[in-house]
């Protein structure tokens, strides 16, 4: 990482090279996550870093940290090009099956001068905050090979052709398969694939296992491990297979949450019913707290029908039903879940295998928020905050290559 770097950036008259500078912000984002200041006031001194770079902790301020982002940020795609290839050949890395996930970033601070920064869905659970978008593609194994960031409210299917378009213009388009979750299945996702003809594994929406329902009663299913089962439904073109996956685990989680938000609703309309017989209550307000209800409880708001009629004194009367034809549906459905896949000549289960992989993603998400604290961003202006993720992303690629030379001589 140094000599390439030492290789891509300009000579100056700076005292410490700034790939030295570079190499303290990564080293210090994996070993301790902190502020620029944090490093240069207490870690790096107190540390053997110092020997190890050569850099006296003298020599390491603030204001040195925050150019060296400044410097090493123009150089993203080249470095990225430069470890895909190296790490590939050093770990014999095949990259023939490419893992696409989304996930956010929330800012302390307005940010105003920030337009990457708005507000959208927020995996932190954090909507008071703005956020930014980051889009990781990683290989089957997690190695990363490239990241884009994007506005905090741009919705992830709006991400993916954006996303491949990049990857195969920077690394060329060859016959890989990508995968992803349900939030980038769209017919004009879809449509862009096939067209391109790209190979993809996709997770579909769950209201697409209606089409299926004569599938599911079927017990024709394929075990391929304890409580897992899966079967191919190919499409009437040839051109597309689906593939029913159904978890009893998964089965058993949405079974409990449907009862428990199924006995949340109806206790809650016992208690609008009795208010509405005790005093005479408006309809208005009435409908504004069934739709309160309905809407904290949703995952089992289609079991029931409610209806708010006005009787001839002007007082509310809340009239509600279950329907038994949701709740039969839900049982059948309960653990089931749909991927969509153009690659025909592989069997249920290796698509389901290839599909699963994309927890390798939802790992380098935990690591980058967890053990490398890329959140909450403090930094305000953009180019600081891509440097910022920039730098989350290298340490990432330390944190995967050690990860991998432990594998390779046997540590696990």
């Amino acid at each position: 990482l140094k000599d390439f770097l030492d290789a891509t950036i300009p000579k100056g008259q700076e005292e410490i090279p700034w790939s030295v500078m570079a190499l303290v912000l990564v080293v210090s984002r994996l070993c301790n996550p902190s502020s620029e200041l944090h490093i240069a006031e207490h870690f790096y001194g107190q540390t053997a870093m110092a020997e190890l770079l050569g850099v006296p902790a003298c020599k390491v301020n603030e204001q040195r940290l925050y150019r060296s982002l400044d410097v090493v940020l123009p150089h993203k795609e080249a470095l990225e090009i430069f470890l895909k290839n190296g790490l590939g050949e050093m770990f014999q890395l095949e990259y023939d099956l490419l893992l696409y996930d989304v996930t956010s970033t929330y800012f302390e601070g307005e940010a105003h001068a920030n337009p990457r920064a708005q507000r959208g869905y927020s995996r932190d659970h954090r909507p008071d905050c703005k956020q930014v978008c980051i889009a990781l593609v990683v290989s089957k194994c997690g190695m990363p090979i490239g990241y884009e960031v994007f506005a905090g409210n741009r919705t992830d299917v709006t991400t993916l052709q954006e996303i491949v378009e990049t990857m195969e213009k920077r690394y060329g388009k060859a016959d890989r398969i990508w995968v992803g979750d349900r939030g980038m299945m769209s017919e004009k996702n879809i449509h862009f694939l096939k067209q391109g003809k790209r190979r993809y594994i996709i997770g579909a929406p769950k209201s697409a296992l209606k089409q299926f329902e004569q599938e599911l009663l079927r017990e024709d299913w394929q075990s391929i491990r304890d409580g897992l089962q899966v079967k191919l439904c190919p499409s009437s073109d040839g051109e597309e297979t689906f593939i029913l996956c159904r978890s009893r685990d998964r089965g058993e989680k949405e079974k409990a949450m449907h009862e428990r938000f199924e006995k949340r609703i109806e206790e809650g309309l016992k208690k609008i019913e009795a208010s509405c017989s005790k005093q005479k209550c408006e309809p208005v307000k009435i409908a504004t707290r069934v739709g309160k209800l309905i809407g904290r409880n949703t995952r089992a708001a289609g079991l029931f029908h409610v209806d708010v009629k006005t009787e001839p004194d002007g007082r509310a009367k809340l009239i509600w039903r279950k329907v038994e034809a949701w709740r039969d549906w839900a049982q059948l459905s309960e653990g089931c879940y749909l991927l969509r896949s153009n690659v025909t000549d592989w069997s249920a289960e290796d698509l389901w295998k290839a599909y699963i992989q994309l927890t390798e993603a939802e790992a380098a998400f935990r690591i980058h928020k967890s053990d490398l604290r890329i959140r909450p961003i403090w930094h305000q202006k953009d180019e600081r905050v891509l440097a910022h993720i920039m730098v989350c992303f290298l340490a990432y690629v330390l944190w995967k290559m050690l990860g991998e030379l432990c594998r390779a001589v046997g540590l696990g």
